[in-house]
């Protein structure tokens, strides 16, 4: 045996290893290098394909790729880039009414139906992540004004009646079955940014009777006079909590669409860095460091950006270009909702559904 070991050395160190050395089992690793590893005609079959599975595993590690044997396809745990998908539509179509609540749990309320003449609302819908239902009408039907909270504590303020010079300080507050009046805010005015809570709200921005900069806190109970914004603008959007706010996009008097964006840390508005696309009558939500905005005039946009805290960045567009719509701001910016608006000058009823990039179980096609 000692001799035979002899020799399968000396064929390495000298000839090299043929089918007459007989040779199994594994070469320790020193003995072969990668210049020494030359004409290699064919290598062995690796494993015996994709694992097959009855199901998906529950922790896939990303690359992972698999053969579900029930739905008879091949998957793998890969990213799934950005996306807006087509969801439930509205009972009824309208722009520039209110919303929040989260992407499975939005409310909306409130609007316009144009054209061929004004036709307010005060309609009320509750969307499932499905489908919408109607719910109790607000108590004063009006359009363009704010919303905060959540689908089962809600909040409306501000916004105009019939004629467009009718500017309301209306504050009411839902608590998943109907509308309560609350006190009013200070300022009246229509196309007012809002965020927050229904205890901890914020409204900013607007136009009644001239465009403004007012900024008030809701606490549950009252509106108080805060810090202005930098720059007074019509219909910006927000997003964040009331001490962590940001304010983006409006219409400013004598420059058009805007671009600007400002952050409000529960004192003080503070100017970020601008959107690449400048708009107004948009939506958006999110927080402070994750915001999202899309669509908005003019051109009724399909435009889609991202926010995270310091600059904006274009992501995947609307498949519906339009303004004057409504979103749950409440949403995280990884799932919001754009809900409504108008394509043309015809309000719509639609909905999409925005769910941002992340590693996540695909099935894998030849496209």
């Amino acid at each position: 045996m000692g001799a035979r070991t002899r020799g399968i050395a000396n064929q390495i160190l000298s000839g090299g290893l043929d089918a007459t050395d007989g040779l199994s089992g594994a070469v320790s690793s020193s003995n072969i290098t990668n210049a020494s590893v030359t004409s290699v005609s064919s290598t062995p079959t690796l494993g015996g394909g994709f694992d097959k599975v009855a199901s998906d595993p529950p922790s896939p590690t990303e690359g992972d790729i698999w053969y579900n044997t029930t739905s008879n396809t091949v998957k793998g745990y890969v990213f799934v880039s950005d996306a807006w998908a087509t969801g439930g539509n509205l009972t009824s179509v309208k722009i520039g009414g209110g919303g929040c609540g989260t992407q499975t749990a939005t409310l909306v309320f409130g609007g316009n139906n144009p054209p061929p003449t004004i036709n307010l609302t005060g309609k009320t819908e509750e969307y499932n992540g499905t489908s919408w239902s109607e719910q109790n009408d607000l108590n004063t039907v009006r359009q363009g004004m704010g919303g905060a909270g959540t689908q089962t504590a809600g909040l409306s303020f501000a916004g105009r009646l019939d004629p467009p010079t009718s500017w309301k300080n209306e504050s009411e507050e839902y608590d998943g079955t109907s509308w309560t009046e609350g006190n009013n805010v200070n300022t009246a005015r229509i196309n007012i940014g809002g965020t927050g809570t229904q205890t901890a709200a914020l409204g900013f921005g607007g136009e009644g009777p001239t465009t403004t900069s007012n900024t008030e806190e809701y606490n549950g109970t009252s509106w108080t006079e805060v810090n202005n914004l930098n720059t007074a603008k019509e219909g910006p959007e927000g997003a964040g909590t009331q001490t962590a706010a940001l304010g983006f996009g409006g219409y400013v008097p004598g420059s058009g669409a805007s671009n600007l964006t400002e952050e409000y840390d529960g004192t003080s508005w503070t100017s970020g860095n601008t959107m690449g696309t400048a708009r107004y009558s948009l939506a958006g939500g999110g927080t402070q460091t994750a915001a999202i905005a899309f669509g908005g005039d003019p051109g009724r946009l399909v435009n889609t950006e991202l926010y995270d805290g310091t600059s904006w960045s274009a992501t995947t567009d609307l498949n519906n270009g339009r303004s004057g719509l409504m979103s749950g701001n409440a949403s995280p910016n990884s799932a919001s909702i754009a809900v409504g608006g108008r394509t043309s000058t015809v309000a719509v009823a639609l909905t999409e559904e925005f769910t941002g990039g992340a590693i996540a179980v695909k099935t894998l096609t030849s496209s």
